[in-house]
Protein backbone atom coordinates (compact mmCIF):
# COMPACT_ATOMS: atom_id res chain seq x y z
CA UNK A 1 0.00 0.00 0.00
CA UNK A 2 3.00 2.44 1.13
CA UNK A 3 4.96 1.75 -2.09
CA UNK A 4 0.91 2.53 -4.54
CA UNK A 5 0.50 5.70 -2.06
CA UNK A 6 4.19 6.60 -3.00
CA UNK A 7 3.82 5.74 -6.82
CA UNK A 8 0.54 7.72 -6.76
CA UNK A 9 2.23 10.80 -5.31
CA UNK A 10 5.06 10.59 -7.79
CA UNK A 11 3.07 10.91 -10.92
CA UNK A 12 0.85 13.51 -9.10
CA UNK A 13 4.09 15.83 -8.40
CA UNK A 14 5.85 14.54 -11.97
CA UNK A 15 2.20 16.01 -13.88
CA UNK A 16 2.17 18.91 -11.59
CA UNK A 17 5.79 19.77 -12.65
CA UNK A 18 4.77 19.16 -16.63
CA UNK A 19 1.53 21.21 -15.89
CA UNK A 20 3.72 23.95 -15.06
CA UNK A 21 6.44 23.65 -17.50
CA UNK A 22 4.08 23.40 -20.16
CA UNK A 23 2.06 26.81 -18.84
CA UNK A 24 5.79 28.43 -18.66
CA UNK A 25 5.92 27.24 -22.49
CA UNK A 26 2.89 28.53 -23.64
CA UNK A 27 2.45 31.63 -25.86
CA UNK A 28 -0.29 33.70 -26.69
CA UNK A 29 1.07 36.90 -28.43
CA UNK A 30 1.96 37.87 -31.18
CA UNK A 31 -1.39 36.32 -32.77
CA UNK A 32 -1.02 35.32 -36.26
CA UNK A 33 -2.68 37.13 -39.06
CA UNK A 34 -5.61 35.57 -40.35
CA UNK A 35 -5.75 35.05 -44.11
CA UNK A 36 -7.89 33.16 -46.59
CA UNK A 37 -5.69 30.26 -48.33
CA UNK A 38 -6.26 28.73 -51.64
CA UNK A 39 -9.72 28.37 -52.96
CA UNK A 40 -10.63 27.43 -56.57
CA UNK A 41 -7.20 28.04 -57.75
CA UNK A 42 -7.54 31.98 -56.55
CA UNK A 43 -4.41 33.31 -54.44
CA UNK A 44 -4.24 33.60 -50.79
CA UNK A 45 -5.43 36.56 -49.16
CA UNK A 46 -2.06 38.33 -48.46
CA UNK A 47 -0.08 37.48 -51.55
CA UNK A 48 1.20 39.92 -54.32
CA UNK A 49 -0.66 39.02 -57.61
CA UNK A 50 1.90 39.98 -60.26
CA UNK A 51 -0.07 37.77 -62.99
CA UNK A 52 -3.91 37.05 -63.18
CA UNK A 53 -4.37 37.13 -66.71
CA UNK A 54 -5.51 40.63 -67.53
CA UNK A 55 -2.07 42.57 -67.72
CA UNK A 56 1.41 42.56 -67.17
CA UNK A 57 0.99 46.28 -65.59
CA UNK A 58 3.58 44.24 -62.60
CA UNK A 59 6.17 43.53 -65.08
CA UNK A 60 8.50 45.51 -67.18
CA UNK A 61 11.27 44.71 -69.91
CA UNK A 62 14.43 43.78 -68.40
CA UNK A 63 16.68 45.27 -70.97
CA UNK A 64 15.54 48.93 -70.74
CA UNK A 65 12.77 49.07 -68.29
CA UNK A 66 10.18 49.88 -70.82
CA UNK A 67 6.78 48.19 -71.07
CA UNK A 68 6.79 44.54 -71.19
CA UNK A 69 6.08 42.67 -74.58
CA UNK A 70 4.95 39.56 -74.04
CA UNK A 71 1.65 38.29 -75.63
CA UNK A 72 -1.65 37.69 -73.37
CA UNK A 73 -4.06 36.01 -74.78
CA UNK A 74 -7.08 34.22 -73.10
CA UNK A 75 -5.77 34.98 -69.54
CA UNK A 76 -2.26 33.29 -70.53
CA UNK A 77 1.54 35.07 -70.66
CA UNK A 78 3.49 33.57 -73.73
CA UNK A 79 6.85 34.84 -74.33
CA UNK A 80 7.18 37.34 -77.50
CA UNK A 81 10.50 35.76 -78.90
CA UNK A 82 13.58 38.39 -79.38
CA UNK A 83 11.20 40.87 -76.99
CA UNK A 84 13.68 39.97 -74.62
CA UNK A 85 13.28 38.87 -70.94
CA UNK A 86 10.79 40.65 -68.20
CA UNK A 87 11.36 41.77 -64.39
CA UNK A 88 8.66 42.61 -61.62
CA UNK A 89 8.50 46.52 -61.15
CA UNK A 90 8.98 45.32 -57.81
CA UNK A 91 11.83 43.79 -56.14
CA UNK A 92 11.66 41.29 -53.12
CA UNK A 93 13.85 39.09 -50.79
CA UNK A 94 12.48 35.99 -48.92
CA UNK A 95 9.40 34.67 -50.43
CA UNK A 96 6.87 32.11 -51.26
CA UNK A 97 6.19 31.99 -55.34
CA UNK A 98 3.46 29.94 -57.21
CA UNK A 99 3.78 29.99 -60.88
CA UNK A 100 2.04 27.83 -63.86
CA UNK A 101 3.52 27.66 -67.04
CA UNK A 102 3.64 25.64 -69.92
CA UNK A 103 6.23 24.69 -72.87
CA UNK A 104 3.95 24.60 -76.50
CA UNK A 105 2.39 21.58 -77.63
CA UNK A 106 4.29 21.76 -81.08
CA UNK A 107 7.62 19.72 -80.77
CA UNK A 108 10.19 21.18 -81.88
CA UNK A 109 13.96 20.44 -81.11
CA UNK A 110 15.04 18.42 -78.29
CA UNK A 111 17.32 18.93 -74.99
CA UNK A 112 17.48 22.27 -74.23
CA UNK A 113 16.55 23.91 -77.44
CA UNK A 114 12.74 22.29 -76.48
CA UNK A 115 10.30 24.86 -74.54
CA UNK A 116 13.37 26.49 -72.07
CA UNK A 117 12.73 29.55 -70.45
CA UNK A 118 13.77 30.04 -66.66
CA UNK A 119 12.47 31.71 -63.52
CA UNK A 120 15.34 34.01 -62.62
CA UNK A 121 15.24 34.49 -58.46
CA UNK A 122 16.62 38.13 -57.33
CA UNK A 123 17.23 38.05 -61.03
CA UNK A 124 20.03 36.05 -60.60
CA UNK A 125 19.29 32.38 -59.66
CA UNK A 126 17.52 29.91 -62.49
CA UNK A 127 15.51 27.98 -61.73
CA UNK A 128 15.31 25.93 -65.08
CA UNK A 129 11.32 25.55 -67.39
CA UNK A 130 12.13 22.97 -70.21
CA UNK A 131 9.95 20.48 -72.03
CA UNK A 132 11.48 17.54 -69.86
CA UNK A 133 8.95 15.29 -70.87
CA UNK A 134 10.84 12.02 -72.71
CA UNK A 135 13.01 14.90 -73.79
CA UNK A 136 16.34 13.66 -72.27
CA UNK A 137 19.51 16.41 -71.71
CA UNK A 138 22.32 17.15 -68.76
CA UNK A 139 20.18 16.79 -65.19
CA UNK A 140 21.14 19.76 -63.83
CA UNK A 141 19.44 21.48 -66.99
CA UNK A 142 16.07 19.86 -66.76
CA UNK A 143 13.02 21.03 -65.70
CA UNK A 144 13.51 21.82 -61.97
CA UNK A 145 16.90 21.79 -61.67
CA UNK A 146 18.63 24.92 -60.51
CA UNK A 147 20.65 25.69 -63.30
CA UNK A 148 24.34 24.06 -63.79
CA UNK A 149 24.14 23.33 -60.38
CA UNK A 150 21.00 21.51 -58.77
CA UNK A 151 19.18 18.44 -60.45
CA UNK A 152 15.77 17.84 -59.20
CA UNK A 153 15.10 14.72 -57.15
CA UNK A 154 12.43 13.42 -59.40
CA UNK A 155 11.37 14.35 -62.90
CA UNK A 156 7.80 15.37 -62.60
CA UNK A 157 6.89 16.70 -65.78
CA UNK A 158 4.26 16.42 -67.82
CA UNK A 159 3.23 15.80 -71.53
CA UNK A 160 3.82 19.29 -74.12
CA UNK A 161 0.87 21.45 -74.22
CA UNK A 162 -0.08 20.74 -70.51
CA UNK A 163 -0.04 22.91 -67.93
CA UNK A 164 2.65 22.79 -64.65
CA UNK A 165 3.03 24.10 -61.55
CA UNK A 166 5.65 25.19 -59.72
CA UNK A 167 5.73 26.30 -56.25
CA UNK A 168 8.66 27.92 -54.79
CA UNK A 169 9.98 29.14 -51.00
CA UNK A 170 13.12 31.31 -51.65
CA UNK A 171 15.60 32.69 -48.55
CA UNK A 172 17.74 35.44 -50.27
CA UNK A 173 21.32 35.70 -49.92
CA UNK A 174 22.32 37.72 -46.45
CA UNK A 175 25.80 40.66 -47.18
CA UNK A 176 27.50 42.15 -44.18
CA UNK A 177 28.09 45.56 -44.37
CA UNK A 178 31.30 44.76 -45.25
CA UNK A 179 30.42 42.87 -48.31
CA UNK A 180 30.96 39.90 -47.11
CA UNK A 181 28.46 37.06 -47.75
CA UNK A 182 26.70 35.89 -44.50
CA UNK A 183 24.58 33.45 -45.75
CA UNK A 184 23.48 31.85 -49.47
CA UNK A 185 20.80 31.79 -51.17
CA UNK A 186 18.34 28.36 -50.29
CA UNK A 187 15.29 27.55 -52.70
CA UNK A 188 12.51 24.44 -51.75
CA UNK A 189 10.83 23.84 -54.83
CA UNK A 190 7.56 21.94 -55.70
CA UNK A 191 6.87 20.47 -59.27
CA UNK A 192 3.06 19.85 -59.81
CA UNK A 193 2.90 19.26 -55.76
CA UNK A 194 5.61 17.11 -55.53
CA UNK A 195 9.23 17.92 -53.57
CA UNK A 196 11.54 18.08 -55.95
CA UNK A 197 14.72 20.72 -54.41
CA UNK A 198 14.59 20.34 -50.39
CA UNK A 199 16.51 23.43 -49.85
CA UNK A 200 19.44 23.58 -51.18
CA UNK A 201 22.09 25.82 -51.15
CA UNK A 202 22.58 27.65 -53.97
CA UNK A 203 26.37 28.12 -54.76
CA UNK A 204 26.12 31.54 -56.73
CA UNK A 205 24.82 33.11 -59.66
CA UNK A 206 23.72 30.37 -62.49
CA UNK A 207 24.66 33.02 -65.22
CA UNK A 208 28.11 33.74 -64.83
CA UNK A 209 31.21 31.78 -66.14
CA UNK A 210 31.41 30.38 -62.69
CA UNK A 211 28.79 30.37 -59.62
CA UNK A 212 29.10 33.77 -57.73
CA UNK A 213 28.13 35.89 -55.32
CA UNK A 214 28.62 39.84 -54.98
CA UNK A 215 27.47 42.84 -53.23
CA UNK A 216 27.35 44.37 -57.14
CA UNK A 217 26.15 42.93 -60.15
CA UNK A 218 24.68 42.85 -63.63
CA UNK A 219 21.06 40.67 -63.12
CA UNK A 220 20.54 38.47 -65.72
CA UNK A 221 19.10 40.00 -68.89
CA UNK A 222 20.21 43.55 -67.99
CA UNK A 223 23.37 45.79 -68.82
CA UNK A 224 23.74 47.65 -66.17
CA UNK A 225 25.60 46.31 -63.14
CA UNK A 226 23.99 47.61 -59.89
CA UNK A 227 23.41 46.54 -56.49
CA UNK A 228 22.51 43.44 -55.52
CA UNK A 229 22.98 43.12 -51.81
CA UNK A 230 19.06 43.98 -51.29
CA UNK A 231 15.88 42.78 -52.60
CA UNK A 232 15.76 41.98 -56.33
CA UNK A 233 13.03 41.83 -59.43
CA UNK A 234 11.71 38.18 -60.13
CA UNK A 235 13.18 37.75 -63.83
CA UNK A 236 11.24 35.51 -66.43
CA UNK A 237 13.59 34.88 -69.95
CA UNK A 238 12.98 34.83 -72.78
CA UNK A 239 14.66 31.52 -74.32
CA UNK A 240 13.66 32.05 -77.79
CA UNK A 241 10.80 29.44 -77.33
CA UNK A 242 7.05 29.29 -76.97
CA UNK A 243 6.63 29.16 -73.44
CA UNK A 244 3.98 30.56 -71.58
CA UNK A 245 2.62 31.35 -67.63
CA UNK A 246 -0.24 32.09 -65.49
CA UNK A 247 -2.12 32.47 -62.17
CA UNK A 248 1.57 33.66 -60.82
CA UNK A 249 1.59 34.91 -57.14
CA UNK A 250 3.92 35.60 -54.69
CA UNK A 251 4.05 36.03 -50.56
CA UNK A 252 6.74 37.95 -48.84
CA UNK A 253 8.42 36.09 -46.01
CA UNK A 254 9.70 37.86 -42.88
Amino acid sequence: MRKLISSITLTGLTMSLLAQFANAAEVYAPVPDKIKGVMNNAAPSDAIVLFDGSDLDAWQSAGNDEAAAWTIEDGVVTVNNGAGSIKTRQAFDNFQLHIEWSPTATIKGEGQSRGNSGIFLNSIFELQVLDSWENPTYVNGQAGSVYLQHAPLVNVSRPPGAWQSYDIIFKAPVYAASGELESPAYLTVFHNGVLILNNVKILGATYTEEPEYSTRCTPYGQTREQDCSGPMPLTLQDHGQLVSFRNIWLRELH
